[in-house]
């Protein structure tokens, strides 16, 4: 634990502002650059991996965006390996606590998708999406901080089933952590920015503090929504149906041009077999 005014390599810490099971996070000065930074020191824990740190860095550095915490700078002091970010004022979990005007309330849940769509665009899952890991700055400015759990996507990923129990998606935590599952959280998280509740696992409609959502989104908004939506859905069947075409035409001219190439039924069948398992077989 950094005590307040101890120098801690170029930096002096001025605060505590959150202590978290891997890592807590102070409020420092860089005595050099002149700026004052929110500094992420690990714990000194044998389940505290300075390669897990790392991660997080590469991680970030790759989300160049408006609305993602920029990371400032990231090396070793003594033996600890410490991140410095910017600075906040406040996390969207303490201005939850606080009345927001409903056009706040839609402007900071904009970004936090633009945030979140970035990251997905760049195949990161962030896997911890809760109030917490938005900071606010000034001018209304929202980011999202905190990629130590992100997983890199792959075609089939596998990770253990991090996150906060809260606002975690199902498949997440059975340790298979998707893109959905940032949805599920984030899904969570403007559910309680704008009706000030947190529905608990299992879910029931109407849920805790629907009333208030009803309350605050009158019926036109709801059926722009619900248009919205429509016009979504109606996109994706598009796709869908094209990709599905798409495929059954390669499939057949893939069977024509094969057809041609072997003697009898039998191999035939066994080469489409081997084709539809994802193995080129070619006749030879």
């Amino acid at each position: 634990m950094l005590r307040v005014r101890q120098k801690f390599g170029k930096y002096r810490i001025l605060g505590r502002i959150a202590s978290g099971p891997l890592a807590t996070v102070y409020k420092a000065s860089d005595t050099i650059h002149k700026t004052r930074v929110a500094l992420k020191v690990p714990k000194s824990d044998d389940n505290v991996s300075h390669d897990d740190f790392l991660h997080e860095v590469q991680i970030a550095t790759r989300l160049k965006h408006p609305n993602i915490l920029s990371v400032l700078d990231a090396n070793y002091i003594g033996d600890k390996f410490v991140i410095a970010m910017e600075l906040g004022s406040e996390s969207l979990a303490d201005r939850i606590e606080r009345r927001t005007s409903t056009a706040r309330s839609l402007e900071l849940a904009d970004q936090a998708l633009a945030a979140l769509a970035h990251a997905h665009e760049k195949k990161i899952i962030h896997c911890d999406i809760k109030p917490e890991n938005f900071i606010l700055f000034p001018g209304n400015r929202l980011k999202l901080a905190d990629f130590g759990f992100a997983k890199i996507s792959l075609w089939t990923l596998k990770a253990s089933g991090s996150g906060t129990i809260d606002y975690i998606a199902p498949e997440q935590a059975m340790g298979r952590p998707k893109f959905q599952s940032d949805v599920f959280s984030i899904g969570l998280v403007l559910y309680r920015l704008f009706s000030g509740k947190l529905p608990e696992w299992p879910y029931k409609w109407p849920m805790i503090g629907h009333e208030r959502l009803q309350a605050r989104f009158g019926p036109e908004i709801a059926r722009m929504l619900r248009k919205r939506l429509h016009n979504i859905l109606t996109y994706l069947e598009y796709r869908v149906t094209n990709a599905i075409s798409e495929g059954v035409n390669s499939i057949i001219q893939w069977i024509k041009y094969t057809a041609r190439g072997f003697r009898n039924r039998e191999n035939f069948k066994t080469a489409i077999l081997f084709h539809l398992g994802g193995l080129d077989l070619y006749p030879h």
